[in-house]
């Protein structure tokens, strides 16, 4: 499979004063799941907001490919009508994810409750993602694996089960990924699946379930965890979706108009969901300038628009308990930390490394690469803060598009220039990333 692309690199120079007011795109967590399980319901759903980055186009391409029809109608705007609960039909080729690891873990989790035998398999930064783990699951819910590559890795050819079975599942980490492809699976499944979290992830699973007709508890487990019961079985009921502004996204344009001098920006409709805030806590905690205006709820989530003024930041501990509220933000608070004051430790990373890249590894080596002083303990990352980053570095995005936009930020605010080696990934996630950033006064080149 050839996903070649050619690279773009880019260069972020020092930018005083952005100002303006911007929607970033729709999240990509939501987004995901809408297609998915629009394509599970019996009926015709309408998504609005949805994230038209890559990503989320190679789900929709894979629902398409599994029996739902869906239709761009416009900007944002879709249509999906799908085909119930194990209605998929057998694909005539493999489904190709491209750069989406949150796609195709679930899509895998929603074909291992249907007699199909589908390939999954993506780019070259994909096939290095580990999958082993959420293989182990589904065939313990009935799915056979018939193929995989050396390490657990695509392409994978799965065969869902006939019947699936229901099962109680405590993920081995803190995995809003492997608890959504369980739960999708379990669907198909009779009786209660269950899935039990020590430490809770982002829940846009069950409430989209919800959101949907399906009959899903959830009940307090221990100190930090969740107990989530799902009643297998339903008949989904079509029901609209609209795509809050993404968080992950959002983080890029906050950051730097914290370090950047003399900005005053405005963030539209952004998610507000408390399993997915942890970076906006930790920068209050940091002394992070921002207001939360006009809090309301859209399509059953929370939202809020954030005003972002340039402040001066000081160093904190984050403790591991947050990591899942913020496990994609730490490659722009780790630039955050940069231009703090005093030391930044943010604990409990292990999740980094299996993302696009090793991102623990890579983020350190993106602060070392600009002149920060960064040590990877344990799977802790530790900055020293002086208020200013030297800069003047290139830095290596590994085919990472969270990297890439953490680096272009961090040259916002640098002595000199930050560059990368290529921002292509970035339509994954943020198409017009550049384009919007510009608008706010950002100088790259």
């Amino acid at each position: 499979m050839n996903h070649s692309l050619v690279s773009t690199p880019l260069t972020a120079h020092r930018s005083k004063g952005l100002k303006g007011r911007v929607r970033v795109p729709g999240d990509k967590s939501i987004s995901h799941r809408a297609l998915i399980l629009a394509g599970m319901t019996v009926g015709t759903t309408r998504i609005t907001g949805l994230l038209e980055g890559a990503d989320v186009l190679n789900t929709a391409q894979a629902m398409g490919a599994l029996g739902a029809w869906v239709d761009r109608e416009g900007e944002g705007a879709w249509t999906v009508q799908g085909v119930g609960v194990g209605g998929f039909r057998q694909p005539g080729q493999p489904l190709d994810f491209g750069n989406s690891g949150t796609g195709c873990r679930l899509v895998m989790g929603a074909v291992a409750g249907c007699s199909v035998t589908v390939t999954f398999d993506g780019d070259e930064s994909l096939r290095k993602r580990p999958m082993r783990r959420v293989l182990d699951p589904l065939e313990r819910m009935g799915a056979r694996v018939l193929s995989v590559a050396e390490g657990g890795r695509l392409p994978i050819t799965l065969q869902g089960a006939r019947d699936a079975i229901p099962i109680v599942y405590e993920p081995p980490a803190a995995s809003a990924q492997l608890k959504s492809a369980v739960l999708l699976a379990g669907l198909a499944a009779p009786g209660e699946t269950v899935v039990i979290e020590k430490e809770a992830t982002r829940d846009h699973t069950e409430r989209m379930l919800t959101h949907f007709g399906a009959d899903v508890q959830v009940a307090p487990h221990g100190a930090h965890g969740r107990r989530i019961t799902l009643k297998g079985q339903p008949e989904l009921v079509p029901a609209p979706i609209a795509v809050p502004a993404d968080p992950s996204s959002a983080a890029f344009p906050m950051v730097a108009a914290l370090i950047a001098a003399g900005s005053d920006v405005v963030l539209e409709g952004v998610m507000m969901n408390p399993l997915r805030t942890g970076l906006f806590q930790t920068l209050r905690e940091m002394g992070a300038r921002f207001e939360i205006a006009a809090a309301r709820n859209e399509g059953g989530e929370d939202v809020a628009d954030l005003r972002v003024r340039s402040s001066q930041l000081r160093g904190v501990d984050v403790p591991a308990a947050r990591a899942p509220a913020m496990i994609d933000e730490y490659p722009i608070l780790a630039v955050a930390a940069s231009f703090a004051v005093g030391t930044t430790r943010m604990r409990g990373l292990a999740e980094l490394r299996v993302k696009e890249s090793d991102r623990l590894v890579a983020t350190a080596d993106m602060l070392r690469a600009n002149g920060v002083d960064v040590t990877i303990d344990g799977d802790d990352l530790v900055v020293e803060g002086y208020g200013r980053v030297a800069g003047g570095g290139m830095v290596a995005t590994h085919m990472d598009h969270r990297l890439a936009m953490s680096a272009l930020v961090m040259g916002l605010a640098s002595d000199e220039p930050v560059a990368v080696d290529d921002m292509s990934f970035v339509a994954t996630s943020f198409p017009g990333f550049a384009d919007m950033m510009r608008g706010l006064g950002a100088e790259f080149s």
